[in-house]
C-alpha cells in the first residue's frame, strides 16, 4: 500500500471501512500495530519474544494486517527468512457511524478500541508508577497527567476537538517520521467524548412573551 499524504506531506488520516475494520479486529493484530507504532520497526520473531507468541503467530497475523493496508515490509532492511514490519504512516479512524450502527461493525469497533485503551492505560500506568524512577527530570518536567471535566454543548465539544485536530496539524505533524539522537518513544493522548451515565442539563422553558 502507497503512502497517501496531504499537500503538507503528512500522512492522511484514513477512515477504514468495514472489511478492513474485521481484519483489524483480532486482539493480537491490534497489539502488533501498537507495538509498531510505538516503538518502531519489528521482525516477527521480535514482536513474538515481546508479546509472548509464537512467530509462527505473529508472522501470519503480519500478513494479515498487510493484506489489509496497516503494514508493510521495510525497504532494504531484513532478509527473506528475516522480514522487517512497520506500521503504515498515517491515522486511523473508526468514526463511520454506519459501520458502528450494524451488529459485525460494532463488535469489531468495540473489541479493537477496547484492545487500543487496554494498551495505552498500561503505558500510562508504567509511566506513573515507575516513570519517576525510570527517568531523569529532563524527561519528568516536560510530561504531564491531565483530566479536564467540563459541562459542554455539542458545539462546544466540536469546537474543542476541532481546535486539537488543528493544533495536531499544524504542530504536531512536523514531528512525525523524526528519530533524532537523543529521541524515545512518546505517546500523547487526547480524549473528548461525553460522560455515558451523565445527565443532560434541560433547556430553560419558554416564556411567553409580553403583551405590547
Amino acid at each position: 500500500m502507497d503512502e497517501e499524504t496531504s499537500p503538507s506531506g503528512a500522512p492522511v488520516q484514513r477512515e477504514i471501512d468495514l472489511d478492513s475494520l474485521k481484519g483489524l479486529a483480532h486482539p493480537l493484530r491490534v497489539q502488533i500495530l501498537d507495538v509498531l507504532s510505538t516503538y518502531g520497526s519489528f521482525t516477527a520473531s521480535g514482536l513474538a519474544e515481546r508479546l509472548g507468541e509464537s512467530s509462527g503467530a505473529t508472522s501470519y497475523h503480519l500478513r494479515q494486517l498487510q493484506r489489509h493496508g496497516f503494514v508493510r515490509e521495510v525497504e532494504g532492511k531484513g532478509t527473506g527468512r528475516e522480514r522487517w514490519w512497520e506500521r503504515v504512516p498515517g491515522g486511523i479512524s473508526l468514526s463511520d457511524r454506519k459501520i458502528a450502527q450494524t451488529p459485525v461493525g460494532r463488535a469489531a469497533s468495540s473489541l479493537v478500541l477496547r484492545q487500543w485503551e487496554q494498551s495505552r492505560s498500561q503505558l500510562l500506568m508504567d509511566f506513573s508508577e515507575h516513570g519517576w524512577d525510570e527517568f531523569s527530570a529532563e524527561w519528568t518536567d516536560p510530561s504531564v497527567l491531565t483530566t479536564i471535566n467540563l459541562r459542554l454543548t455539542k458545539e462546544q465539544l466540536g469546537e474543542i476537538t476541532d481546535a486539537f485536530e488543528k493544533f495536531a496539524t499544524a504542530f504536531i505533524d512536523k514531528y512525525r517520521g523524526q528519530d533524532l539522537p537523543g529521541s524515545r518513544p512518546v505517546q500523547i493522548h487526547f480524549n473528548a467524548f461525553p460522560v455515558l451515565d451523565g445527565a443532560e442539563t434541560p433547556s430553560a422553558p419558554k416564556t411567553d412573551s409580553p403583551a405590547g
